[in-house]
């Protein structure tokens, strides 16, 4: 598809999302670019990679807040020594810390063949927050959620802050599922650190229990099977009860990465907020929307969850907001996506007819060449 545009834009802005498995964010941002700046040499182009509280939302805020990365001793979810990071960066009411969970505690740093949903623990998520406060002074911190590989409510991260997880006869516990099943009985908070406020991106508006519960919904996908799915979900009822915590287990997003929103929020009194919505309002998106002659968006697929707003689609209703033409590039697009009626024109990588592998593999190449070819 070869879209037409009616003036020579001006100025640009292009805002993607990753296409999985290919491109990051700011990669695929660029290859954009490159094709845009061929095109419109004369036009100012502006990249703003974008992502929901996942895989990809602390790097996409790096250029915007002009932050640095901060590396801190961790352990990922099977308490293995690894090396995290979190961005860090000035704002008007001091050190502000934006990281995601998955850093330290992601299914990514699980083989398939370690997963063990039973002994995943957030301990080192609560480890780069306390790092965060104690060691760089941040005033306020941000989390991203989701790619989690456990599916303990929170405890972990907790535990990391100070606070402790007591069988029946006072004995501190592991904070893991499994050694907390069945015999946590109290819970100390009085040795957790001071908190300064917490926002949590998160686009899971899962409760944390029931049918569609961090246990049951993604549960499976973490290794946990028949025989475990049951000690886990009484595991969370069980952590409900003692914390206190029913009013916060019913929220929206309390199910999020194995039940870390739950945590987040009775531990931290965190406010969950939708990733897009959180990313905008740290980076003045609004205003470069706004700025913009056209806008050029796009992601992997577009499909019918991109319409639940994430995104491409966040992208493309803030553009409709302010009357400006939008683009949106892809490998592929379903019929929900292409007859939204929210993009001028949808560029579908897979249109080329190459196999799915090689456009995978070309993916730069693609959308700097289908970029390049805007007509005006």
């Amino acid at each position: 598809m070869v879209t037409t545009l009616l003036h020579p834009p001006a100025r640009i802005l292009v805002a993607c999302d990753k296409f999985k498995g290919s491109l990051d964010a700011a990669g695929a941002c660029a290859a954009i670019a490159d094709g845009l700046a061929r095109r419109f040499p004369e036009a100012l182009i502006e990249t703003r990679p974008i992502a929901d509280g996942g895989e990809g939302f602390t790097a996409s805020l790096e250029i915007p807040l002009c932050g640095q990365w901060v590396e801190v001793s961790a352990h990922d979810a099977l308490g293995r020594p690894v090396t995290a990071r979190y961005l860090l960066a000035s704002a008007a009411d001091g050190p502000l810390a934006v990281m995601e969970m998955a850093e330290a505690s992601g299914m990514w740093r699980i083989a398939p063949d370690e997963r063990d949903v039973l002994r995943a623990s957030t301990f080192g998520t609560g480890e780069m927050m306390r790092h965060a406060i104690d060691g760089s002074g941040a005033r306020r911190l941000v989390i991203g959620l989701g790619g989690s590989a456990t599916n303990d409510g929170g405890a972990g991260m907790a535990a990391a802050l100070g606070v402790r997880f007591l069988d029946a006869h006072g004995c501190e516990l592991c904070a893991t599922p499994a050694e907390l099943a069945g015999k946590l009985a109290r819970i100390d908070m009085s040795g957790c650190v001071p908190l300064p406020p917490v926002t949590v991106a998160c686009d899971v508006e899962s409760p944390l229990l029931g049918p569609a519960g961090a246990t049951r919904v993604f549960g499976p996908q973490k290794g946990a099977d028949a025989a475990s799915m049951p000690v886990l979900e009484d595991f969370l009822e069980t952590l409900v009860r003692v914390s206190g915590g029913e009013e916060n287990a019913q929220c929206p997003g309390a199910g999020a990465a194995g039940g870390l929103g739950f945590g987040l929020l009775h531990f931290a009194a965190a406010r969950l907020v939708p990733g897009f919505d959180l990313l905008a309002s740290l980076t003045g998106l609004e205003q470069s929307v706004a700025a913009a002659d056209l806008i050029v968006t796009g992601e992997g697929s577009l499909d019918a969850q991109s319409l639940t707003g994430k995104g491409p689609v966040a992208i493309a209703r803030l553009a409709r907001r302010h009357g400006k033409p939008v683009i949106a590039f892809c490998g592929r697009a379903d019929a929900a996506a292409r007859d939204s009626g929210l993009f001028d024109a949808v560029h579908e990588l897979a249109a080329s007819g190459l196999p799915p592998d090689e456009l995978m593999a070309r993916a730069g190449d693609l959308l700097e060449s289908a970029a390049s070819i805007l007509k005006d």
